[in-house]
């Protein structure tokens, strides 16, 4: 591409998704796109379709027609239109409308199209108008439709001035075939023209050549004919003689040789009309042995026409008026036609056969052919100008949709700035109460999950359909925050399109990856919880069955010991065993207390600043594992494997990191400024959670302290001063009186 100016153009880049994409915001960035390294380019293909763009757009990029855009047609389609336009303006700015103004009419190509461009909006009675829209040029087509010459070099009937002409085209249709013009109208083209008239010579030199020899005809003008009905019952009269001689061989041949009397029964339970079939495979005649072929009595009614006509054509003509064939006479008839089945086989032009001599022979005599030709020649006098007219197209096109598929190949700026959406988002998934914007259309859910599994993405995959309607897709929705509790196969949504269409969505398939942190965080309490509420249902499913099994013995038993009055009674109540039981579970409830008063005597024990930092290390040790693993996932999130597996050839690693990604994914918050009442007259009465854990709490208390022996210290404490109190509140005893002499 020829550069703007003689030093090498100074590229800025930004970087967006972990890596440097190239900054596309000026005109001479565009001009000198062919000097951007390719290594540098965020995708070298992508498909024409299934994405959020104009398709005939694509198609006019897809030079090759091998359905997919690369990187050396976004750069021929670049360098042509910063040949053409003398300002790349509207061009940046995506416009609907081209001004006229912008189109370089200092360049050949340019001057061209620029007068292409006034004619076509003079037509359309815009002549003084100084742009020119995706909607004028969407009648360009419309007007070539109306046009009785197109340009294209393909004419069809309704281009023939006269009927005879007509009527050629439209037998050269039928013979040679045809092929669609510019308005999808089917016609011919000169090269099937000559096709047909070189079949049709072909054809009347072998007829020629064939009727000039009396052998190919040995029945005149009526050897055709003759021909027809004798290949039709050929094989007939084969297996008629074949069977005769069968029955000379062997005289008990003869009767499985006939149709059986079952058979005959068979067919007279119904109406005989109904069975022609079954009737035209019964033999032309009752077999015997030797027996020569009857011509009018005897015969299969299925095939006496034919014969009749046979013997009329063919038997009469050759051995007079006979009433049956003999088997001699049937080989000399098909020596007869042996000659004109060999000049048949060697027939030329057969694509005319169906028109018949006299019509082939009246075609290459008649001026037919010279009028055709005279009729493409005037298709193609305005084809330079139509071609200027539908490079027209393509510059408006390109000039509305180019820069915005630079956007979206060169870099990925669209999907990043979130400026507007993507070429490959299809658009919002609303579903478990949040929004996911990175919703891709797929072919199929299996084929592409097993390449976009290495994205590392929270995948969903959907059924789409709109209702009242037969429109289906399916799509790959992106989950990038939240958590996926509630994400399951079946679960339903709504899906608006990039139009704002509304459709049916469906949970069809789900690629499991970590969402966020915040679920890695939870994940290890919510599985033990989930665990433990197992673990409770199946003991309690256990339970309830023994219930019911012992209960069913224990009937079965009644039942038995009323019959049988001297079954043996029930084993008494062992008062030991259960003693031993319940001993046990005291024990168990002993040894758990004294494990958790010991863990709460330790944390007790800890100063109060180390206490918090306790807490963190145990909730660490707990979610630390699943929040790392989930951490380094999300670092490698990647945009890449899910539009490969779509056809793109990315050339980069496209990261999701967590700040962007929570982009992607909205959650479902209250306005800001919302009034909210928490007062639920339909909210379930709350548990006595907190008077049951201040019991835990304080048997944990008692249980240490008893063990550490604060209760009986303080016993002890307690006794001695009630002691030292009653010592002192009691009165002093007087001295007691000396004792007499």
């Amino acid at each position: 591409m020829e550069k703007t100016s003689g030093t090498a153009h100074r590229w800025r880049f930004h970087r967006l998704g972990g890596f440097d994409q190239v900054r596309l915001e000026r005109e001479e960035d565009i001009r000198n796109l062919g000097t951007l390294d390719q290594k540098l380019w965020a995708a070298l293909s992508c498909p024409v379709n299934g994405l959020e763009f104009d398709t005939k757009t694509l198609a006019m990029l897809d030079s090759d027609g091998d359905g997919r855009v690369r990187v050396q047609e976004i750069l021929a389609a670049v360098n042509w239109i910063s040949t053409i336009l003398a300002n790349l303006g509207s061009f940046m700015a995506g416009t609907d409308s081209l001004p006229l103004a912008a189109i370089n009419d200092q360049h050949d190509e340019g001057r061209h199209l620029l007068a292409s461009a006034r004619k076509l909006l003079t037509m359309l009675g815009k002549g003084d108008g100084d742009s020119i829209s995706i909607d004028d040029v969407a009648q360009c087509d419309s007007l070539l439709i109306a046009a009785r010459f197109n340009g294209d070099g393909i004419i069809s009937p309704d281009t023939a001035a006269d009927d005879a002409t007509r009527q050629l085209i439209e037998e050269i249709m039928s013979s040679v075939g045809s092929e669609p013009d510019r308005s999808n109208t089917p016609g011919i083209s000169l090269e099937r023209i000559e096709t047909f008239f070189s079949a049709a010579s072909a054809y009347a030199a072998w007829w020629v050549e064939g009727t000039g020899n009396a052998e190919n005809l040995p029945f005149g003008d009526n050897t055709q004919l003759a021909a027809t009905v004798f290949t039709r019952i050929r094989s007939k009269i084969d297996d008629y003689f074949l069977r005769a001689g069968l029955a000379a061989f062997d005289p008990g041949a003869a009767t499985p040789m006939n149709p059986s009397l079952s058979t005959y029964e068979t067919l007279a339970a119904g109406d005989l009309t109904q069975a022609t079939s079954e009737i035209e495979s019964f033999p032309l005649a009752h077999i015997r042995a030797s027996q020569p072929l009857p011509l009018r009595d005897g015969l299969n009614p299925a095939w006496a026409a034919d014969i009749a006509t046979l013997s009329a054509l063919v038997i009469e003509p050759l051995f007079g008026t006979i009433d049956a064939l003999e088997k001699e006479q049937w080989q000399k008839i098909k020596t007869t036609f042996a000659p004109y089945e060999s000049w048949q086989s060697s027939k030329a032009g057969v694509e005319v056969d169906a028109l018949g001599i006299e019509r082939v022979q009246e075609i290459l005599a008649g001026p037919g052919r010279q009028a055709l030709k005279e009729l493409i020649e005037e298709d193609l006098a305005p084809a330079e100008q139509i071609a200027d007219m539908a490079k027209v197209v393509q510059l408006v096109h390109f000039n509305r949709d180019l820069y915005r598929l630079l956007r979206n190949f060169v870099s990925f700026s669209d999907f990043y700035s979130k400026r507007d959406k993507a070429v490959f988002q299809a658009g919002t998934l609303y579903i478990d109460g949040r929004a996911c914007e990175l919703c891709i259309k797929v072919q199929d859910a299996t084929t592409h999950s097993a390449m976009a599994n290495l994205g590392r993405t929270y995948l969903a995959y959907l059924n789409c359909q709109r209702r009242n309607s037969a429109e289906k897709m399916v799509i790959a929705a992106a989950f990038t925050g939240g958590d996926s509790d509630n994400l399951m196969v079946g679960r339903n949504g709504v899906f608006y399109d990039c139009q704002g269409n509304d459709w049916d969505a469906t949970i069809i398939k789900i690629v499991d990856h970590p969402i966020s942190v915040r679920q890695a965080f939870w994940s290890p309490y919510k599985r033990i919880t989930r665990m433990i509420g197992e673990q409770i249902e199946k003991f309690a499913a256990a339970k309830d069955k023994a219930v019911d099994s012992q209960a069913g013995a224990g009937i079965t038993d009644m039942g038995a010991k009323a019959k049988d009055p001297k079954a043996a009674p029930a084993a008494p109540f062992d008062v030991a065993k259960f003693a031993g039981i319940f001993a046990a579970i005291g024990l168990a409830i002993g040894a758990i207390g004294t494990a958790i008063a010991s863990i709460f005597g330790v944390f007790l024990s800890l100063p109060i600043w180390q206490m918090p930092l306790a807490i963190g290390g145990v909730i660490l040790a707990i979610s630390g594992p699943s929040m790392l693993i989930a951490y380094l996932k999300l670092r490698q999130r990647n945009l890449g494997p899910m539009l490969d597996a779509n056809g793109w050839a990315v050339n980069t690693k496209a990261g999701i990191n967590i700040p962007f990604g929570a982009t992607l994914t909205r959650l479902a918050e209250l306005p800001k400024g919302s009034e909210r009442s928490l007062i639920d007259p339909f909210a379930e009465k709350k548990p006595r959670w907190k008077s049951w854990l201040f019991l835990l709490l304080l048997f944990i208390a008692v249980g240490f302290a008893w063990q550490k022996g604060y209760i009986i210290k303080g016993i002890s404490m307690l006794q001695q001063q009630s002691t030292a109190e009653k010592t002192i509140e009691q009165p002093a005893q007087p001295p007691a009186p000396p004792a007499k002499k």
